[in-house]
């Protein structure tokens, strides 16, 4: 007996045998495609603005060390490390290499160094082939103290220094080359995962082309410095009756802040402050004609300080028409304890001693340069025994970053407030003047001004 047809609906085939079995319900619903793509970009934003936020810190640090010591702090982020320890070695071989531990102590850094460098991850990293793949991919060191090809002296200065495992990178570019190396330190055997390996390698590519930029402009920094100071004096002259102490520093960019103390017929003194108008090697040429035609005048007729400085005036507008310049001269008799000095558009001397600290009431003048014939009246001051002149140019006020005004006030407060055990010590009221004046020294990266402060004491 053959089962009755079911009869026929549009679209359902009724031949087709349906299932007798019950369907299974689903306990879980499985998860859109979309949501997994999402986790995904959510993780390279996340990767991203990471990487984003060391590499804007780094790239706003102005000097060498400050950017080594970013490098170290962000690359041990990166990896989860704790320890680290960089090594740049520049191109010249004149220059020593620069190493900085991140955790590690002068001692650490000793132990680590009595280990061969071919034995370390870092040393084949900085002394292998440049195209070779530990330059593109670092080397992990995963367990120092279980494998057994670990150099027998590398694995017992682990164990003293208390690290198990190591990454080493290169900090090498394209464009830079090789300057160097880093490695950081595991307290546990580990190393970097995949993603991390892929950041930190992004990172130190970026950070070598930092760390390039920094190393030329520092090596150009030292140039005009070293050019700056063989422009002025190589010593102070003894002249009886009068001691003598200078500081000088230039800028970043190089300036034209000067000094000169000559000693002039007859046992006088002439001594002289000077700043060129810009900045860098066009200003610092200037300084250097300039300080010479100041010690030809100054022979000539240094007992007129007016004079020196018209004629200097007149030099300037033949060989720097479109530069300005202030100076001040001096003219020192110390046996009869006389200065005569005239000065340019300059700061106004400050002198020192135990019954009086106050500024030398010059005539309000204009920068050489600036006027077609400079002319000013100079001012005589007789120094008493044991007082001490101060000469300074105005870098010294703009380093403080206070108005000109309350920079006066603070030099004058910084000179007061010299010790009355140093007063007696021209080099002493230097030092003072300067850590009260600038608390944060005269190396800060963020101002371009020179400095330039001479003593005079008169005994």
């Amino acid at each position: 007996m053959s089962a009755p047809h079911l009869p026929k609906v549009a679209g359902i085939d009724p031949e087709v045998p349906v299932s007798t079995q019950a369907a299974v319900p689903l306990k879980e619903i499985p998860a859109a495609p979309g949501a997994f793509i999402q986790d995904r970009l959510a993780g390279w934003v996340s990767d991203l603005t990471t990487l984003h936020e060391l590499t804007e810190r780094l790239a706003a640090t102005a000097t060498l060390d400050t950017a080594l010591n970013e490098l170290l702090h962000a690359g041990a982020a990166l990896v989860g490390a704790r320890r680290g320890l960089l090594v740049l070695e520049r191109a010249d071989t004149t220059t020593p290499a620069t190493t900085l531990g991140l955790g590690l102590g002068p001692a650490d850094l000793g132990h680590l160094e009595t280990v061969e460098r071919s034995a370390t991850a870092l040393g084949r990293v900085l002394d292998g082939p440049p195209d070779a793949a530990d330059a593109r991919d670092g080397i992990a060191t995963p367990d120092l103290l279980g494998d057994q090809d670990v150099d027998p002296r590398h694995r017992e200065v682990a164990i003293r220094l208390g690290y198990a495992a190591s990454y080493a990178l290169p900090l090498a570019s394209e464009a830079a080359g090789r300057l160097g190396g880093a490695v950081w330190f595991y307290d546990e055997p580990g190393e970097p995962s995949e993603k991390q390996r892929h950041l930190v390698g992004l990172y130190a590519r970026y950070a070598t082309e930092h760390l390039a930029r920094l190393t030329e402009l520092e090596r150009a920094r030292a140039d005009l410095a070293t050019v700056a100071e063989e422009l002025l004096p190589s010593r102070l002259p003894r002249v009886p009756g009068v001691r003598l102490a200078a500081l000088h520093r230039t800028g970043p960019r190089g300036g034209g802040d000067w000094y000169d103390a000559l000693p002039l017929p007859d046992h006088a003194l002439g001594l002289a402050v000077g700043s060129v108008g810009g900045s860098g090697p066009s200003a610092m040429a200037a300084m250097g004609r300039l300080r010479a035609g100041l010690r030809a005048y100054a022979v000539m007729e240094g007992e007129d300080p007016v004079a020196v400085l018209s004629d200097l005036e007149l030099l300037l507008r033949l060989t720097e028409p479109a530069r300005t310049a202030t100076a001040l001269f001096a003219y020192c008799e110390p046996a009869a304890r006389t200065v005569v000095l005239a000065g340019a558009g300059h700061t106004p001397p400050l002198v020192l001693g135990d019954r009086r600290c106050e500024y030398v009431e010059t005539t309000l003048s204009a920068p050489l340069g600036m006027l077609a014939c400079w002319e000013a009246p100079s001012v005589e001051l007789s120094p008493a025994p044991g007082e001490t002149v101060l000469l300074y140019t105005d870098g010294l006020l703009r380093r403080t970053g206070d108005a000109m005004d309350r920079a006066f006030a603070r030099l004058h407060s910084a000179a007061a407030s010299v010790p009355r055990a140093d007063r007696h010590d021209p080099a002493a009221v230097t030092d003072h003047v300067l850590r009260a004046m600038l608390p944060d020294g005269l190396d800060r990266s963020d101002s371009a001004e020179d400095v330039v402060v001479l003593a005079a004491h008169f005994d």
